[in-house]
């Protein structure tokens, strides 16, 4: 019998082909977890976002992370998933159209990649599992902001907003404390020349947001006939949040903290890129 580590990856296997699919065929881990986290019914959030400490080291590690990544590799080696730099994701075309009702990983998938495991042609090494969510830079950015006096917080959501082209209304401005209603407001002018009204939301909290803390926003939002929402947080939304803030008629835009992240990245806002190297198998082969 499949021991239960077994089980648990072949049914990330089916629903990362499954996530890949409704990303379009091209897409990274992160998004694929992502993708899975928000929408599969077959694996909850809670399981996603279990976080456990390491009894040797002390470090806090995800383990749906590292077994996602066992499971995506089993896809590619056995050709579901064709990758040239391991960190950009293609499904192939045997990936695009097996049949997920009829998927069979241990059939389709195992008892392909196995064999060339067992042979040394690929070892897993979690060092090189993951492709780009496991950098402690984002770790650091986002503890460094949960730690942030509040008005350098303020400072901090003024600046990423307005690199994101929100015009900061100083009216209403970005707090950290906020009295109920908005955290900011601004205004967004598209290529025709379209200036739409934003409202802001911005919390530092360790806890998911929730799907009221969403309503609660949009009920804000009347009193100064926002068009739409950007609500930022430095930790997650749950799986209601995200919903919530894609119904009605004015839609709210998630932005989580890993989302902060990569928005740091994206405007070089008070980061510093850093270019270095990973080495290759061939200075690690014992032969």
């Amino acid at each position: 019998m499949a021991s239960k580590s077994t089980e648990r990856e072949n049914l990330i296997m089916r629903e990362a082909l499954s996530a890949m699919r409704s990303l379009g065929g091209q897409t990274t881990r992160k998004e694929i977890r992502r993708e899975i986290r928000e929408h599969s019914d077959k694996i909850s959030e809670q399981i996603v976002d279990e976080q456990r400490t390491s009894k040797k080291s002390g470090f806090k590690y995800h383990p749906f992370t590292y077994r996602s990544n066992f499971a995506i590799k089993h896809l590619i080696a056995a050709d579901f998933i064709n990758t040239e730099d391991n960190r950009n994701l293609e499904l192939s075309e045997k990936g695009r159209n097996i049949d997920l009702d009829q998927f069979d990983a241990n059939k389709d998938v195992r008892a392909i990649s196995e064999p060339g495991f067992m042979r040394g042609k690929g070892s897993f090494d979690k060092r090189n599992l993951d492709d780009d969510d496991v950098e402690s830079w984002r770790e650091e950015l986002l503890s460094a902001l949960s730690k942030m006096h509040p008005k350098k917080f303020e400072l901090f959501c003024r600046g990423l907003l307005t690199n994101m082209g929100v015009d900061i209304d100083e009216s209403v401005g970005v707090q950290y404390v906020s009295d109920g209603g908005l955290d900011g407001f601004g205004y967004i002018t598209s290529d025709n020349f379209r200036t739409t009204r934003v409202a802001l939301q911005a919390k530092r909290w360790e806890g998911k947001v929730s799907a009221p803390e969403v309503d609660k926003f949009r009920g804000a939002m009347d009193k100064y006939n926002a068009e739409y929402g950007i609500f930022i947080t430095t930790s997650d939304f749950t799986r209601d949040a995200t919903r919530v803030a894609k119904s009605g008629t004015r839609i709210i835009t998630l932005i989580n903290g890993d989302k902060v992240c990569d928005l740091v990245a994206k405007y070089h806002y008070y980061v510093e890129e850093v270019t270095t190297y990973k080495l290759k198998s061939f200075y690690t082969d014992s032969e």
